[in-house]
């Protein structure tokens, strides 16, 4: 591996503080543990690096513009058009803003995330982890559609996941309490 300069001692810390937890509780519940910490982790940073205030303030705006643009091109007048038009770069801008915000979280929590995820993806107690769901649940999360981009492993039942989907869930899951927790306005995980 070329990069086992630097991967050694991160996956060595990564063992001594995860692989207690899925020794401890098995597989299935230390990906839940381990997903729990990461959206906790992924939350804060969005808690701590965005403006929530400015984030609803121009995702109000953009409502609003799109909504003017609808009703400009359902009337079909050219003078409502026109003054559309006019705030297009207006509305570039607050778009702008809003993407270089959204991006801020990502910026510091990309690395380490991907360095967790090749660490698991190592690990054969996790990688070789299968999760049975039900067939109600299966649906109704739309595991199916997950299953076209995401394709199982041989032998791998058609109403389980692995790890990374059980992962998958289990952030979106706890994303969503974290959220609500520390009170986050805009949607997103």
């Amino acid at each position: 591996m070329a990069f086992e300069f630097i991967t050694q001692p991160i996956f060595g810390a990564l063992d001594v503080v995860f692989m207690p937890l899925v020794t401890m509780f098995g597989p299935m519940l230390g990906v839940f543990v381990i997903s729990t910490i990461i959206a906790f982790f992924i939350t804060l940073a969005n808690k701590l690096l965005v403006d929530q205030d400015r984030l609803q303030f121009l995702q109000k705006e953009m409502k609003v513009y799109q909504q003017d643009m609808m009703a400009a091109q359902k009337s079909g007048d050219a003078k409502a058009m026109a003054e559309v038009q006019k705030k297009q770069a207006e509305f570039m801008d607050l778009q702008k803003e809003m993407m270089m915000n959204s991006f801020k979280p990502m910026i510091v929590t990309f690395i380490p995330i991907l360095l967790v995820f090749w660490w698991m993806a190592a690990q054969p107690a996790i990688n070789k982890l299968v999760v049975q769901l039900p067939s109600f649940v299966f649906y109704v999360l739309l595991v199916p559609l997950f299953h076209m981009f995401y394709h199982q492993s041989p032998g791998v039942p058609y109403m389980a996941i692995e790890w990374l989907g059980w992962y998958i869930l289990c952030s979106f899951a706890m994303s969503i309490i974290f959220r609500k927790l520390m009170g986050l306005k805009s949607g997103g995980i």
